[in-house]
C-alpha cells in the first residue's frame, strides 16, 4: 500500500511541475486571455511600467485582439518592440505589409505611424515593449 501512496505522490509533483513549467512558458491560457475585450475586441494589459532614466520609462503592455480586431493607425513617443505571443498579427508600417506569427517581432521606430490587425481565425496576441518619454501619452492615434 505504500508503495502506490508513493507512485501517487510522485505522480501528483510530477503532475503539478509540468503545469508550473506551462504556465511559466505561456503555454496555458493566462488571465489576460481570460479578460473582456473593448467594443474595438482589444484588450490591454499593462504588466511593467518603470523608470529607465530620468527622461524616459520602460512600459511593456500584453494586447489581446478578438478574432478580425484591430488597432488604428498610431504612434508612440518612443519606441515600440511587437513580439507575438499567439496567432498572426498584420502590420501596416511606412507602406508595407508585415505579417507576424507566434515568435516573431518587430521594431516600430518612434513616431512612426503604425496599425495592427488580428489575421488569424482565433484570438491573436502581442507583448509590447516600451521605451517612451515620461508624462506623455504611450498611444497617439494618427489624424
Amino acid at each position: 500500500m505504500n508503495a502506490i501512496r508513493i507512485r501517487t505522490a510522485r505522480s501528483l509533483v510530477r503532475t503539478a511541475a509540468g503545469i508550473m513549467l506551462m504556465a511559466g512558458a505561456g503555454l496555458l491560457p493566462s488571465a489576460a486571455s481570460a479578460q473582456k475585450f473593448g467594443p474595438n475586441g482589444i484588450a490591454r494589459t499593462e504588466t511593467v511600467r518603470h523608470e529607465f532614466d530620468s527622461k524616459r520609462e520602460a512600459i511593456q503592455v500584453r494586447v489581446d485582439f478578438a478574432p478580425g480586431a484591430s488597432f488604428p493607425k498610431h504612434a508612440h513617443p518612443g519606441v515600440e518592440i511587437a513580439y507575438v505571443l499567439s496567432g498572426t498579427v498584420e502590420y501596416e508600417m511606412n507602406g508595407q505589409t508585415i505579417r507576424l506569427q507566434a515568435g516573431e517581432s518587430l521594431y516600430i521606430p518612434a513616431g512612426v505611424a503604425h496599425s495592427a490587425k488580428n489575421v488569424a481565425a482565433g484570438v491573436s496576441a502581442e507583448l509590447a515593449t516600451y521605451l517612451v518619454e515620461k508624462n506623455k501619452p504611450i498611444v497617439v492615434l494618427d489624424k
